[in-house]
């Protein structure tokens, strides 16, 4: 699965699109072009016939059988800093079973005559953004003919899984420590969910193993789970508390009372723009059917009713009623550092004015303390680190789109280069300017 079993996936869990992928559908047309091209002077028995060969004079050039050149191919990313890599289990995949050639319309499978060396899913990579120093994480050597068309898919895999992953990585570091939600689902298609919950995970297992922490994952969907066993979770929607009249202690009732234990019960509480009043009433709701429970003896009744916590996410066009307009006016909009205290402060003092006797008092303050803050709302590295050095009382960071970012510093662009062909039996240098054969000591002998 990773570096961090020193497993590797299979197509088992991957699924590709094998008949497709070997006839180029997924592939750049100009590669398909090349591979048609190559193949027709295969099959003519062409020699080189150039005059301007890049090569040595002593090389015999006239014996150079261009359509069965063996070439020494590199896979890369130039993304400045640190890249998570993520993708090259599945981009093997496609070279073990979409290397080769077609004979009338049986395909010849060649990947055995491929040198290929890999790194693992969850290594890293570093680059100043200089070409000439960057670290491979793929290396192939072959003849090109039989695995020219896999150029576009295995970069793509490449490049989008470790962006994400990337992202990610960025994103718990700058949480501190503190759990990041998986939430950008909605923003993409729902076909690629698969991998992008892998990246996460990957990511996550990253930071965890970097910094000595023991972060659990949380995924939206059941589907960005698929590949590691992972499962979606979630707190309630904006349409509940719509189809609930806007009344969000009377969702939270009921999401309590039905739905499993094992789910956490958060409260959603923007919806009518007055976060600490909804944040209060829910909780003020959900302790007395703890309390109710408790005293009746029912234990496993009454944890239904424990409020896990409360996720903040004004809109950032709007200022939430419980936030007095102070200074500049946009630093009141959205979920920002004013309204999380406000909430924190409310949240922990609630019981105070509760009618409750004595042996109910520690109970009740221990329950509202334990209440987590949880924000979402446009949140990116930048904004989490402000928050956390203002001491912003967020327990968990729940970001969506920007995980997907792929501008200016998160771009993480692959791009693979022919570096060397074999020339008479030997392996020379064949790059383009700006481009040279590069070692990376995580690669390891794949097959």
């Amino acid at each position: 699965m990773s570096l961090f079993d020193g497993k590797r996936l299979t197509n088992k869990t991957f699924k590709l699109d094998i008949d497709r992928m070997r006839q180029g559908w997924y592939s750049d047309k100009y590669f398909a072009n090349i591979n048609r091209m190559l193949l027709v002077l295969s099959a003519e028995k062409y020699l080189y016939a150039g005059k301007y060969p890049n090569l040595p004079a002593t090389s015999l050039v006239d014996q150079i059988p261009v359509g069965d050149m063996e070439v020494e191919m590199q896979w890369f990313t130039r993304r400045a800093g640190t890249t998570i890599v993520v993708g090259v289990d599945k981009a093997l995949e496609m070279l073990k079973l979409c290397t080769g050639y077609f004979e009338g319309d049986q395909f010849i499978n060649t990947s055995d005559r491929l040198e290929v060396m890999a790194v693992q899913d969850g290594d890293i990579v570093k680059s100043d953004g200089d070409p000439m120093r960057v670290q491979p994480v793929l290396r192939v050597r072959g003849r090109y003919r039989d695995f020219a068309l896999l150029e576009t898919p295995t970069l793509g895999i490449l490049t989008r899984s470790s962006r994400i992953a990337t992202n990610v990585y960025e994103t718990f570091v700058a949480a501190g420590g503190k759990p990041v939600l998986f939430f950008p689902a909605r923003f993409d298609l729902h076909e690629v969910q698969a991998a992008d919950g892998y990246a996460y995970n990957i990511a996550l297992q990253r930071f965890n193993y970097d910094h000595a922490s023991d972060l659990g994952p949380f995924i939206s969907t059941d589907a960005q789970g698929d590949w590691w066993g992972g499962a979606g979770g979630g707190t309630v929607a904006h349409a509940a508390i719509a189809s609930f009249l806007g009344d969000t202690a009377e969702v939270m009732m009921a999401f309590s009372r039905i739905l499993p234990v094992n789910i956490p019960r958060i409260a959603l509480v923007d919806f009518n723009n007055h976060s600490v009043r909804d944040s209060l009433r829910v909780q003020d709701a959900m302790f007395s059917e703890y309390r109710r429970m408790l005293e009746l003896g029912d234990h496993n009744e009454a944890e239904k009713y424990k409020l896990y916590g409360v996720r903040l996410d004004t809109s950032a066009s709007i200022r939430d009623e419980s936030v007095t307009p102070l200074g500049d006016p946009a630093l009141d909009l959205g979920v920002n550092p004013r309204l999380v205290f406000n909430v924190r402060q409310a949240l922990d003092s609630a019981w105070e004015s509760w009618d409750l006797s004595k042996k109910w008092k520690s109970v009740a303050k221990e329950y509202c303390q334990n209440v987590k803050i949880v924000v979402s709302g446009g949140f990116a590295p930048e904004k989490i680190k402000r928050f956390e050095k203002l001491g912003v009382p967020v327990d968990i960071y729940a970001v969506g789109s920007y995980l997907f970012n792929n501008n200016g510093a998160t771009v993480s662009d692959f791009t693979a280069d022919v570096v060397r062909i074999k020339v008479n039996g030997e392996w020379v240098d064949m790059a383009k300017i700006g481009r040279k054969h590069l070692d990376n000591p995580n690669l390891q002998q794949v097959w």
